[in-house]
């Protein structure tokens, strides 16, 4: 039986308890959290057995991805990248939208988002290029030219309907340069070329975007724009409206006394910061939320909300640590590996997966403007949800090739002492 379950498990037991905990957690809120879809649908039990069946086919996929070799993964890079680019391009010209956000595609009767597949291409394409010119002094001066082209390729598509996604991939892209040595004097260049960049679509933003000053109560994520406003901003800069409200609704939000709290017109935040004020510090217990019933997104985008609403400040720290977690342990894998593409490509996922969560994490506290980050393994999903469990996978199946090396090395040292 054990045996049997051993090889089910495979990989790093440390990851597995990290993702086993994950999905627990998961299970539990999006349970409490999806009152609004419950009272929409008319049964209690549909949401959660659906999410329960997508992470049951995450986990399938997880098992499968953990058990394929590290080097398959380098001969899936180009078929990835290819597929990526089309699905990009397809979601930007027939794409469905949501939110004013052409996100979604069907195919054989399947809805997904391209920049959950973009996303994990980006960082193989990345880790592949990062060893393949790794020298003894760092990686080779050209290897940033060669991240940056996949860049331009991938990165200005996933930007074109959901900006805080590419600004994420590129911040898990500069940190895996990092770990992959790339020249400082290279890295300091990058950054202000960035800085530049960013000034430039900022004043865009601000000077051609309209802020949109009501919200529509039934679905607030984002800003809705009316017809007029739609064909004003049609094209490229359609999504200028939205980018700038958000801007000017953090950076220029002041102390608002709760009394005069507009609650039609920043509902998120306000519940959401309601859910974190009321849970006294100790939580009102798993599915007692109240404010679950007045957040549109609260099984999703801001369910770290009501995780804190009915944890309390243990179960917002356990949540946060268990990221931290993945991250520390991944390293550790990383740094067992004997090549380094499969070093490159665990640490990359784990930050990618690690800076989602805690950027979900900052904007349900307030401490960032409001995106459409879901919090990656707790979050209800579909695609994403997936997606994220593959990662997993093609972290667990580093974390096997680095124990195997690793036991190798110390059958290696013991035989020599035992020579000596």
């Amino acid at each position: 039986m054990n045996k049997k379950l051993g090889n089910i498990f495979k990989g790093d037991k440390v990851i597995w308890m990290v993702f086993f905990f994950l999905c627990l957690i998961s299970i539990v809120e999006v349970f409490s959290a999806s009152s609004g879809l419950t009272y929409k649908g008319g049964n209690y039990m549909a949401p959660i057995i659906k999410h329960i069946l997508i992470l049951g086919v995450g986990i399938f996929f997880m098992v499968v991805t953990l058990n394929i070799k590290c080097k398959y993964f380098k001969i899936a890079t180009p078929i990835l990248l290819i597929i990526s680019v089309t699905t990009l391009v397809w979601v930007l010209i027939a794409g469905q939208s949501t939110n004013d956000a052409q996100r979604w595609i069907s195919f054989l009767g399947m809805q997904f988002q391209p920049s959950e597949i973009a996303k994990g291409t980006m960082i193989l394409a990345t880790a592949q290029i990062l060893s393949a010119m790794q020298t003894d002094n760092g990686a080779d001066k050209h290897a940033m030219k060669f991240i940056l082209l996949v860049c331009v390729v991938i990165i200005p598509f996933i930007a074109a309907e959901n900006l805080s996604t590419a600004a994420l991939l590129g911040v898990v892209i500069f940190f895996m340069m990092v770990v992959g040595r790339i020249p400082a004097q290279q890295l300091g260049k990058l950054i202000g070329g960035v800085v530049i960049f960013i000034v430039a679509i900022v004043t865009l933003v601000m000077v051609l975007g309209k802020d949109i000053k009501q919200e529509d109560p039934k679905n607030n994520l984002t800003e809705q724009v009316t017809q007029d406003e739609e064909t004003r901003s049609g094209g490229v800069f359609h999504r200028f409206d939205t980018w700038k409200s958000r801007i000017d609704k953090f950076l220029y939000s002041k102390e608002v006394r709760p009394e005069e709290v507009d609650l039609d017109k920043d509902a998120q935040v306000a519940h959401a910061n309601i859910a974190i004020a009321s849970s006294n510090i100790i939580g009102k217990g798993p599915g007692n939320s109240v404010e679950r019933d007045f957040l549109s997104q609260a099984f999703s985008d801001f369910i770290y909300a009501i995780i804190i609403e009915e944890t309390g400040i243990i179960g917002a720290f356990v949540v946060a640590m268990l990221y931290i977690i993945l991250l520390f342990r991944t390293g550790r894998i990383a740094n067992r590996c004997e090549n380094n593409f499969p070093a490159f490509l665990a640490m990359g996922l784990a930050l990618l997966l690690v800076t989602q969560a805690l950027f979900n994490m900052c904007v349900a506290v307030g401490l960032a403007p409001v995106t459409g980050q879901p919090l990656p393994l707790i979050s209800k999903g579909g695609t994403s949800s997936i997606i994220n469990c593959v990662y997993i996978g093609a972290i667990l199946s580093v974390s096997r090739s680095a124990t195997k090396n690793k036991v190798a090395e110390e059958d290696k040292m013991e035989a020599e002492t035992v020579m000596i």
